[in-house]
């Protein structure tokens, strides 16, 4: 598996030929480790198109002709889609697989109390 820039989105997307599960363990927990750093940028990223919206909207606010407001009307659309979007992906939470879970003694007991 690895890493693509997707354009439009402005981040790396995972690519992959394969299923996940046919990946080792070790190896999808090194997918998973790269994809949390990316996970992490996505928030900043966000930010980054909300202030281009923001400067967008104040100039539609101000703008009186009418193609223009519908060219900004359109980029402030086009923004807001990117940025449904990256919430997609921000919330895109591949789990590793055939990996049981160790339950400790803690564990236990914190359900039983």
């Amino acid at each position: 598996m690895h890493f693509l820039l997707n354009e439009r989105l402005g981040i790396l997307l995972p690519y992959s030929e394969k299923e996940w599960e046919k990946y080792p363990a070790v190896e999808q927990e090194k997918i998973l480790q790269k994809w949390e750093n990316i996970r992490g940028s996505i928030p900043d990223r966000i930010q980054e198109l909300e202030k281009q919206i923001n400067i967008l909207q104040h100039q539609l606010n101000h703008e009186e002709d009418f193609s223009l407001s519908c060219r900004l009307n359109e980029e402030i659309s086009e923004l807001a889609s990117i940025i449904n979007d990256l919430w997609l992906w921000f919330r895109t939470t591949p789990s590793i697989k055939n990996q049981p879970r160790e339950i400790n003694a803690a564990d236990n007991n914190s359900r039983h109390q």
